[in-house]
């Protein structure tokens, strides 16, 4: 999707509000004007809201034309594909495969290599439209690993890695992963134990150790994966020694083995342990220099942190107007249930602060761009502390939007067809994952405040 073809799409397609069909009818309504037969034909639902809620001033003409035109992809998936699909825990590949056939999976890398050329900026705008959609946290992390986990292969790579990896992942012929987390580190990155053992006459290395929580490892090709090159105790800093490497993931080959994790939610896509044992990669496996891949992986990580603040906007969005679309249709005693304050003022508090941390996510990740563009006024750790305090507030919000939008259906908030439920399970994720609440206020604690380090 190039810069043109974006400018373009300002031409065609309809607005993303208008794609968006209408809430499930509720049962009241139903009841009123028929039989029960009646109103079990009426029960037709939809995957997407009624309506847009969020306040679209001061985005990029990029960010909107982003914003329509991923919608219009996701609106062919409607809320049956994605009910269906996590309650099969069933991988989404047709949407993935639509992603990447409309060009969307390289919207952050370079137009040399076959991306779009667009920014982390326009990246978050994708995967809050996605989420926002109703395809949730199951669509986004469908692809989201293709957008954050190729940061720094993009900017480190080898010219064999660019001008043969990234296209191929691009075109989705190929799927990534991202390899960091470990069951026995968990957040302490630097403390991780998968080792790379160089071979003795350099033409490649042994991977050992295990890794966790790895998602689409099942149908991925390609593992960004972070391991130990030299021992803990022979280098200076903890974060020395760890290399950066973009392996192929060919389970034909001894030393691979996956075990998939049963979840919670977004169980359209696998997580999983993944555990290896001598298993063999090439030299040109290895990205940048030896030793140096984790501040590498900062750049990916940042850039993910950014993106999980728009996933998790999205929910919030979706669910908030799904319920006050039922708030406004739900007639109880006579009256909407949204005119009355117990109903109607969590809601409204709920949308201001997913206002607020829409702000705070997109400051961040224009941030990220500007840095990552070579603007030198702006340091890694400002962007870092934008980061990470927008994962945290886009988080919070959603997981309080989403909360409320399942109160606010009462006993069909528990109901599968009205997708809320649903989306309560997913918007956990972005306040656990990638990195904890509770870290990220060790980190501003640290970094903003100057408090001593308390872990």
């Amino acid at each position: 999707m190039s810069r043109l073809v974006l400018r373009r799409l300002r031409h065609v397609g309809r607005p993303l509000s208008s794609q968006l069909s209408s809430c499930p009818p509720l049962p009241s309504t139903s009841l009123r004007h028929g039989s029960l037969r009646d109103s079990r034909q009426r029960r037709a639902f939809s995957a997407t809201s009624p309506r847009e809620i969020m306040e679209t001033t001061g985005f990029t003409e990029n960010q909107l034309m982003v914003r329509e035109a991923v919608g219009q992809i996701c609106a062919q998936f409607p809320n049956t594909y994605w009910q269906e699909h996590d309650q099969k825990e069933q991988d989404p590949s047709d949407f993935h495969a639509a992603m990447a056939k409309a060009g969307w999976l390289g919207i952050a890398l370079p137009e040399s290599l076959g991306g779009s050329g667009l920014g982390i900026s326009e990246a978050t705008m994708m995967m809050q439209t996605i989420t926002e959609s109703g395809a949730g946290m199951a669509g986004a992390q469908a692809i989201h690993a293709n957008v954050y986990a190729t940061q720094p292969l993009a900017r480190f790579g080898t010219r064999e890695q660019l001008e043969h990896t990234i296209p191929n992942i691009i075109s989705g012929k190929w799927r990534a992963c991202f390899g960091v987390t470990e069951p026995n580190a968990g957040l302490n990155t630097l403390g991780l134990s998968t080792t790379a053992h160089r071979l003795p006459d350099g033409s490649g290395y042994r991977i050992s150790g295990q890794k966790i929580w790895i998602t689409c490892a099942q149908v991925a090709s390609k593992m960004i994966l972070l391991a130990r090159t030299t021992p803990l105790e022979q280098v200076r800093r903890p974060s020395e020694g760890l290399s950066l490497f973009c392996i192929n993931l060919d389970r034909s080959q001894p030393g691979l083995e996956m075990k998939k994790i049963k979840k919670m939610g977004g169980r359209a896509v696998d997580a999983n342990e993944v555990f290896f044992d001598g298993y063999s990669i090439p030299s040109s496996a290895l990205i940048g220099e030896e030793g140096k891949g984790f501040k590498m992986i900062l750049h990916g990580m940042n850039a993910e942190r950014c993106l999980l603040a728009g996933e998790a906007l999205g929910l919030g969005y979706a669910a908030l107007s799904r319920a006050a679309n039922y708030a406004r249709e739900r007639v109880v005693f006579g009256r909407p249930i949204g005119q009355n304050q117990g109903v109607a003022h969590p809601l409204a508090d709920a949308y201001m602060r997913l206002e607020a941390a829409k702000l705070a996510t997109y400051h961040a990740a224009r941030l990220y761009d500007a840095a990552a563009a070579g603007n030198e006024s702006i340091k890694q750790d400002a962007v870092g502390v934008a980061a990470n305090s927008a994962k945290y507030v886009a988080a919070e919000a959603a997981f309080a939007a989403c909360e409320r939008a399942v109160l606010a259906h009462g006993g069909m908030g528990y109901a599968a067809e009205y997708d809320v439920e649903r989306w309560l399970r997913e918007c956990l994720v972005p306040r656990i994952a990638p990195v904890s609440r509770e870290m990220i206020l060790n980190y501003i604690g640290e970094k903003v405040l100057r408090l001593p380090r308390s872990y």
